[in-house]
């Protein structure tokens, strides 16, 4: 089972970004963010997030890279509850429940498109805002001699 892992691969996202995520915390498409957003508020670093920022489930920061990666089951599971919980602190979610089921399709989105790539294989994600709404696409870069484990933390410090 894959998902990904955010990455920086240097300092920009710490100028590019609002909030910057941490190498090595799990990470989705995070478009929901954006969602009723209009042009006008696509403005500095808003705009970087928007336009090109993964969602760290973690911080709930953004990354301009991830890395595809194995997951476990345990892991799943922490961050589909850390993900529900996330929507009912910060986005109007209406109870645990209901956010859980959103927080599942959104992780199950992102390990659908992970489980295509080899592991070490570089994401990266773009945004336009549409007359339907936010419309996203996605490239990729094959893995090269450097594994993930080069960028990002695998598994618990404890």
């Amino acid at each position: 089972m894959k998902l990904a892992r955010t990455l920086q691969l240097d300092i920009s996202d710490e100028n590019v970004f609002e909030k910057p995520a941490p190498s090595g915390e799990w990470a989705i498409s995070g478009g929901f963010e954006f969602s009723n957003w209009s042009e006008a508020e696509l403005k500095g670093k808003a705009r970087q997030a928007f336009s090109n920022g993964w969602y760290s489930i973690e911080s709930g920061g953004r990354a301009s890279f991830v890395g595809v990666c194995n997951i476990t089951d345990a892991e799943l599971e922490q961050i589909r509850a850390a993900l529900a919980q996330t929507f009912v602190d910060h986005y109007g979610a209406p109870d645990f429940d209901a956010a859980y089921t959103v927080a599942c399709d959104e992780i199950d989105q992102m390990r659908a498109m992970c489980e295509d790539f080899e592991d070490n294989t570089l994401l990266m994600v773009s945004r336009t805002l549409t007359e339907l709404g936010v419309e996203e696409t996605y490239r990729s870069r094959a893995p090269q001699d450097a594994s993930l484990e080069a960028f990002a933390v695998h598994g618990s410090v404890d």
